[in-house]
């Protein structure tokens, strides 16, 4: 199996030595590059065309955020886990808007860096159990109500898969939205796919921010 291939991107170099250290006692995982700020990493991104680029959010210069916005906006297939010590909501909203697929808190335990990796690579999206309280806390207190028109824009969803929608941007996971619609897990799964298609999403976060862009879900008071 090819390994997963990781680019570092942080101003600390011990740090990086850190989570290089983590990352290639993992058969699976191959640490192909580090940079040392924003610029840098959108430069070796290209360069490397690695799977997982660990982006490092508060940097000098160009930060996490516009750098992992230049590195989606390239059409790059290299994705973006940013990680923090400061899991503030305005950047976590700006991460997913740029294009990230997840988030990670620094002072976490390593398996859980090394688990997001891996989920990530396979397609799939993460965020820190801390970090998705604070952000489902924050703006996913939802107040969709059946009265309300669907919006244009999803106009091209099946009812079903709206509901599923709504499901995502609650934070419930594949084998959760099952439960609640009373559907197979494998055609939760068809679902999210259809979704992601149909507006050329990379990941479940996506489909999340569409749905609060599009009006589908609003926070709590704000319809």
């Amino acid at each position: 199996m090819q390994a997963i291939r990781v680019l570092l991107v942080d101003d600390q170099p011990m740090i990086r030595t850190g989570f290089r250290l983590i990352l290639e006692s993992e058969p699976d995982i191959d640490v192909v590059g580090e940079a040392a700020d924003g610029e840098e990493a959108v430069a070796s991104a290209a360069a490397l065309a690695p799977d997982i680029v660990l982006m490092d959010i508060r940097m000098p210069g160009v930060d996490g955020v516009e750098a992992t916005r230049r590195i989606v906006g390239s059409g790059s297939p290299s994705r973006v886990v940013i990680l923090t010590t400061f899991d503030l909501d305005a950047h976590v909203v700006d991460a997913l808007r740029a294009g990230a697929s997840g988030f990670l808190v620094k002072d976490g335990p390593a398996d859980s860096l090394v688990g997001a990796i891996r989920t990530v690579a396979e397609g799939d999206a993460v965020l820190s159990p801390r970090i998705t309280h604070r952000l489902l806390d924050r703006f996913a207190h939802l107040a969709a109500p059946e009265e309300a028109p669907v919006p244009r824009r999803l106009d091209a969803l099946t009812g079903r898969e709206l509901d599923v929608l709504r499901a995502l941007a609650r934070g419930l996971s594949n084998a959760e939205i099952a439960l609640d619609l009373g559907v197979g897990e494998t055609t939760v799964k068809t679902h999210i796919a259809h979704i992601l298609d149909n507006y050329g999403l990379r990941d479940r976060v996506q489909a999340v921010i569409l749905a609060y862009d599009s009006g589908l879900v609003v926070p709590r008071g704000g319809r």
